[in-house]
């Protein structure tokens, strides 16, 4: 497949992790693949490796990599072709009195107990609560153009996008927002809030990261269509079948 700054690409190179749980798919094995050295994967060069299905979680670029399962479909959004359908109009109406800023990556205790508040609501109270400095880890450090937009909603905090800048498109890393609220669309509103702000900065695609047809926590991104998914090294229109109109963005992640 022919990358645009493809030159930038040659000096990095690819290990294959060794088999960990799948966090998506019970009882089966994972791996992944990493682009390495991570100091050398700048804007230019994760510009070019997110073409080819890879994702960012921290410094550090992966992509799925499992010899007996090919689950994991990277997608992303043509933005000129999406037209939101009747539920994702409401939740745009509704939460239009959101302030949108946007800020560098950088930790606040605020965002952190936003965070942890979400993860304990997605979890159900499950599993150890993540430190700060794992946090730290997965959602402040880049080495690429990346920023967090906040969403408030008179001066309290509501919800934090992570997202990065790439050549062609914005790619959406990670979404958190206050799970308490059960009446509002926050996550619905993010991703229509993302493309609108791909089409003010002319790029043609949003980035949702991987589409498991199986995995629950993936079900949200079948209701925005259409859709294009990396299959044997080309981008192209795939068909999903939407999920139920009641369905929330769980989380905009990879």
């Amino acid at each position: 497949m022919t990358l645009p700054g493809e030159q930038h690409l040659h000096k990095i190179q690819f290990y294959a992790t060794t088999a960990y749980a799948c966090g998506y798919l019970a009882n089966q094995p994972a791996q992944s693949l990493i682009a390495t050295p991570h100091h050398l994967i700048d804007a230019q060069a994760y510009s070019g490796l997110i073409q080819m299905g890879f994702r960012r979680s921290g410094k550090f670029a992966y992509r799925p990599h499992c010899e007996s399962c090919h689950a994991c479909i990277p997608v992303r959004l043509p933005v000129n072709e999406f037209q939101p359908k009747r539920s994702q109009r409401r939740a745009w109406k509704q939460h239009l009195d959101l302030e949108v800023s946007l800020m560098e990556l950088r930790f606040t205790e605020e965002h952190f107990a936003l965070y942890s508040a979400y993860q304990v609501a997605r979890h159900d109270g499950s599993g150890d609560p993540e430190t700060a400095e794992q946090y730290r880890n997965f959602l402040v450090q880049s080495n690429v153009e990346s920023l967090m937009v906040e969403f408030r909603q008179q001066g309290q905090l509501k919800m934090v996008s992570v997202v990065d800048v790439v050549a062609d498109g914005i790619s959406a890393v990670y979404t958190f927002y206050d799970a308490a609220d059960t009446q509002a669309s926050y996550g619905t509103f993010n991703v229509l809030w993302l493309l609108q702000w791909c089409r003010q900065l002319q790029l043609p695609y949003l980035y949702l990261g991987y589409w498991i047809k199986e995995s629950r926590k993936m079900a949200y991104k079948k209701n925005f269509l259409p859709q294009q998914g990396l299959i044997n090294g080309e981008w192209q229109a795939i068909h999903i079948e939407p999920a139920l109109p009641a369905a929330e963005v769980a989380a905009t992640e990879s």
